[in-house]
This record gives structure tokens, sequence and C-alpha cells, in this order.
């Protein structure tokens, strides 16, 4: 069998995008894929099943989004940034859209129609379903792959196995163990852009609870790490929704500091707005119980809870409030603290950080420094981002990066 110019282990954003790349400059690709639903699994829940593709930015500002090791894109991104993403998906046929955030996505909402057009791009590689086992080391250099129990050779060998959420798409981290056998050091992987566990019970009573257009500040030890308007989801076990997922990327060591997601559920006023506006809507519900006095205030599931909090009788009547009392209350609306204890499972979470240590790898072609004819691409690496079409848009990067410097090499 003659001899690959590529071998892609891994058939998911950052395997499709190199081998469709190469495959554009003639090379000869073969992408072993485990998965037995074929390639491209994740790609399918991203967004919501909508697919964020990548995130209408510059590279500058894309590198302040960017939470493990920006400088390490800035290469890749300069060369392939998210309107080469763009121009590229709208020539193989996918119209796309910019929503709030500068979020990208396909007309249609469908992932599947950004699957379909990285099949189309990659058509002319050779797809496998095999799992690989072991690298194919030979002097002092990657060979080639030992996947099902065969031999497949090649030039050069690119691993793009994802990192180990949702390993029922094939992200099961296999391709840590691939990179450690050539000798990189693997940054221990957690989850990232994932849901919070809180100890407070309150978050179970408010469970379903979804928050829009709050401001959720992370706090570790009391010093603000994220501020960011948007929307949260409380749950049975703590919190979620977009906001939550931006704030655990800022997580690194949960129990070695005291995390705390404080919301201000009326960013628009300041207190002294806030303070003015409880004191009409107190005046108009004078006869109203305390709880029935926050019904413009805030959501029906939460007004009880509130009032717990809150620490007022709730027999008190809307007229008998006190001004300390209204304070408290616009403290409580200005900061409503929820601790949290723990990340959500690395199952569920929408990426992982951690990985391939990004100082073993050439930040311009992707290759490892410690073992010629390897390389890498996609979450794999030790890079993540923030929730936006950040992440995709750094698989299409990196493996961009990694097939132009793998076709160049063959010519």
């Amino acid at each position: 069998m003659p001899l690959d110019d590529l071998l892609v282990v891994g058939g998911g954003a950052a395997g499709l995008m190199a081998a469709g790349a190469a495959c554009a400059r003639g090379a000869s690709v073969t992408v072993l894929e485990h998965n037995p639903k074929g390639p491209g699994q994740k790609l399918l829940i991203t967004g919501k099943g909508r697919c964020n593709v990548t995130n209408d930015c510059e590279p500058r500002e894309f590198m302040n989004y960017v939470r493990r090791n920006p400088r390490f894109l800035f290469s890749c991104l300069h060369a392939f940034p998210p309107a080469a993403a763009m121009e590229l998906f709208e020539s193989l046929g996918v119209p796309l859209k910019t929503e709030r955030g500068r979020r990208v996505f396909p007309q249609s909402d469908r992932a599947a129609d950004v699957l379909a057009a990285l099949r189309q791009y990659a058509a002319d590689a050779r797809f496998v379903k095999a799992d690989a086992e072991k690298l194919i080391l030979e002097d002092g250099t990657c060979q080639g792959v030992i996947a099902g129990g065969k031999t497949y050779r090649a030039h050069h060998v690119l691993l793009a196995t994802g990192g180990v959420s949702y390993p029922v798409t094939g992200s099961d981290g296999s391709g840590y163990r691939l990179a450690a056998q050539a000798g990189h050091t693997i940054v221990k992987p957690q989850p990232s852009l994932c849901s919070l566990v809180s100890p407070d019970p309150t978050c179970r009573k408010l469970m379903g609870l979804s928050l829009r257009n709050v401001t959720l500040t992370l706090l570790r030890d009391g010093k603000p790490l994220f501020t960011e308007l948007g929307e949260a989801l409380f749950t049975h076990f703590g919190l979620s929704g977009p906001l939550v997922l931006s704030a655990s990327t800022y997580i690194d060591d949960i129990h070695a500091h005291k995390f705390v997601c404080e919301f201000d559920l009326k960013p628009a006023l300041d207190e002294k707005q806030l303070y003015d506006r409880l004191t009409r809507d107190f005046a108009a519900l004078g006869g109203r119980s305390a709880q029935g006095a926050l019904e413009k205030l805030l959501p029906h599931s939460m007004r009880p809870v509130a009032v717990e909090k809150w620490g007022v009788d709730p027999a008190t009547r809307a007229a008998q409030i006190t001004r300390d009392q209204k304070m408290a209350l616009v403290r409580l609306c200005k900061h409503w603290a929820v601790p949290v204890t723990e990340l959500g499972d690395l199952e569920h979470a929408v990426i992982t950080a951690g990985g391939v240590d990004v100082r073993e790898v050439d930040p311009k072609t992707m290759a490892s420094k410690l073992c010629p004819g390897l390389y890498f691409a996609g979450e794999i690496l030790d890079v993540d981002a923030r929730t936006g079409g950040y992440n995709l848009q750094i698989a299409w990067a990196t493996a961009r990066a990694a097939a132009n410097a793998i076709a160049e090499a063959d010519q």
C-alpha cells in the first residue's frame, strides 16, 4: 500500500478541516475515526444543534476571549482568521448569519449542514473506522499508527482526537495517551464551559428558573474574575446557562479558593434608582404582603425565596416596610450570591481544558517539537476559550496550520 502524505487520527471538527485542507493541496489523506456513527458527531450538538461556526471578530480581539495560552494562537489565527473560515463555509454552500455577540451560524440553523460541507471538503480522503492503539515511532520519528490491529503508515500523523467531554461523540481522551507515548506532557484535563455545582438549597427551590438580562460576576476569594451581562439558569444542582458556562472557564482550582457567583438582577438600575423604584412599588401596593409587593420586581418563583433571604416577616405589609429593609432588598437584588464548590461533570462539559502542553508544539505549524512527523490540532491542545464560536475557530485555525505545513513539507 502506498504511503499516505497525512494520517489524521480523529474525524471531528479539526480532523475534517485538516483533511479537507490537505486534500485541496493535493495530499493523500487517510482519516481514522472510531465512532460507529461516523465523523463529526460532536459538531452535530454544538450550539444546541445549530453549530456556532465562529465569531466574527478580528484576531486581536479574538485573543481576549481565549482563556488558556492565547499567544500560542497568534500565528495560526492571523493565517486563518474568522473571516477566512466564514468565506470557506460560504464557498462550500453554507450561507451564514451573524447574531448577538458576533456569533456566526448557518442560515439554516442546522449543524448537519456544516458537517455535510466538511465531509464534502474532505471527500477525497479515505475514511477508516478504527481505534488508534499506538503510534509507530521509528528512528525518533512518528511514521504511522497501529489501529484495529492494522498498520497505517504516513509521512505525517495529525492527532485531532479532541478532549474528554461528551465521550459518546468519540472524545474519549485517547489522544492524550498517544501524545504521551511520543513524550508529550499532558496538562490535566478538566471541564470547561460547564455548569457549576452549588451547596445553596435555594438553587433547587428555583430549579428551572431562567434569568435574562442579568449581570453575573464570578468572585474568587472576594475578588472579581469575570463580569458579563446575559442569561443564567438555576438547576437542581446549582447553576447553568450561557453566563455560567463562560464564567466556568475562569475557575482553575475550585477547591483551593472560595468561588461565588454574584448576580445583579437589575443591572439597568443603580442602587438609588432601584431604591426609588421599590419606594414607588410599595406605596402603590401598600396593602400587599412583603412577597406580594415583589410582583413587579422579581419572577413568581423567585419571590418566596427572596423574602426568605431578605429576612423580612412575610406577613409584613408593603406600607410597613422600613427604609433599612428596602436598602437590604436593594443589596439582595444587586448582589444575589450563590456559592459554587464544584465544576459540572466532565462528560457534559462543552469542551475540555488542559491537554497537550503547547510549549512542546510549534505554534506556526502545529508540529511536535519532540517527535518529527507528529502534529496536533483542535481540542487535544491545552488551549480553550469562552463560548461564542471561539473554540470551533481554534479548531479550524490549528487544523489549517497543520495541513498547510504538511503540504508544504511534501512539495
